[in-house]
């Protein structure tokens, strides 16, 4: 019975040894055989970047008229409706403004009496010239007639304003987009009774802060989309004071109209909100980020190496981020990732040609506090924006 227990216990302990042996030294060799990366890498380039915003605009005549009546009165006739297309000085409507009648007989009234101060100044100019009458009595009658024709003048210019207050017509060439106004109504200087959108095309108004009009110059170009279909505009117009109620600043696009822009409709439309000129760009995956700070990777050709930079970012889309300063245009900047990226790691670089560069791969053991079973050290990566 003994002996039976001591062969089971040297089968175990054999059992245990084989299980463990082969483990102790498959870790040592793991643990010695971190292979050396295989980078790729490019220098910065220079070149423009630029952000957009997305804003909602309000489509608006480029030239517009609205329409009041000059004195109250009855209308009496109408001759346009919305959507009609009339050309400068045609009738819209008439109003009885019930001072044309009045005008006119004093128009009448005035010129009856010049008429007769006319005669009685012919008629006195005769005696004059025989000496019937003295050059006293002549000045009366001259002075009559002077006068008689001042009053005249004043009384049809009077009665002309009035038929002209009581005949709207359009004071350009367009189309009517508003036409609120019927027979038999009655109107007054405060009645708005007609819109008149000129042939010129359609402007985008929309506002902006401050920061985003200081990138928006008259002359720029953007983009406009309305009901899944893009126009091209162009910035017309730029406030440079701000609405007292919003803080915002007003700014004008013209765009093409084709028929689909209505009045007052709203579209969406995309502007420049930030931009940088001849700038250094690296592509986005090559910043990392960490306590705050940014930083990148640069491949040393000569010691095959990798060095750890910190950099200042600047702008940034979905590709490629503006560096403001850590690097140099002549920087080999690495744009892959791996989880033995540290300072001074040993790297090779693949060329654009595929070629592997920087001596052959070799094992190497990790330093202290740097992971060698795929650590990463990697840090977060911002959304699109500005860093």
């Amino acid at each position: 019975m003994k002996k039976k227990g001591i062969i089971i216990g040297v089968v175990t302990v054999a059992a245990l040894a084989a299980i463990i042996t082969p483990r102790f030294f498959k870790k040592e060799q793991f643990g010695q055989a971190a292979s050396i990366p295989i980078l790729s890498a490019s220098v910065p380039e220079q070149g423009n970047l630029q952000l957009t915003t997305d804003l909602i605009g309000t489509v608006e005549p480029s030239d517009v008229v609205y329409i009041y009546p000059k004195a109250s009165g009855d209308v009496t006739a109408v001759h346009v409706q919305a959507g009609d297309s009339v050309q400068q000085g045609q009738v819209l409507c008439t109003i009885d403004t019930k001072q044309v009648d009045s005008a006119k007989n004093n128009m009448d009234t005035a010129r009856v009496s010049m008429d007769k101060a006319r005669a009685d100044l012919d008629r006195m100019s005769i005696l004059y010239s025989s000496g019937g009458i003295s050059s006293q009595e002549y000045e009366q009658y001259k002075s009559s007639y002077e006068l008689a024709e001042i009053s005249y003048k004043s009384a049809k210019q009077n009665y002309e304003t009035q038929v002209e207050y009581s005949t709207i017509t359009a004071p350009i060439s367009g189309k009517i987009e508003l036409a609120d106004m019927e027979v038999h109504d009655t109107v007054s200087q405060s009645n708005l009774i007609c819109v008149i959108a000129g042939e010129g095309g359609k402007v985008v108004s929309f506002s902006v802060t401050d920061r985003v009009r200081g990138y928006v110059n008259v002359g720029d170009s953007m983009s406009v989309e309305k009901d899944g279909k893009n126009y091209s505009g162009t910035i017309q117009e730029v406030s440079t004071m701000a609405d007292t109620a919003t803080g915002l600043f007003k700014i004008k696009a013209a765009v093409p109209d084709d028929g689909n822009l209505p009045t007052g409709s709203s579209l969406k439309l995309s502007v420049i909100s930030e931009k940088a000129e001849n700038a250094m760009l690296v592509p986005v995956d090559a910043i990392y980020f960490e306590g705050g700070n940014s930083y990148l990777y640069t491949y040393d050709t000569e010691a095959g190496t990798v060095h750890k930079v910190q950099v200042e970012t600047g702008i940034y889309d979905s590709e490629k981020m503006e560096v403001l300063s850590g690097i140099t245009m002549d920087d080999l900047v690495v744009n892959t990732w791996s989880s033995e990226l540290y300072e001074g790691a040993k790297a090779q670089l693949r060329g654009a040609d595929g070629q592997i560069q920087g001596g052959p791969a070799e094992d190497k053991e990790a330093p202290e506090g740097k992971p060698a079973d795929g650590g990463n050290e990697k840090g977060g990566k911002p959304q699109e924006g500005k860093a």
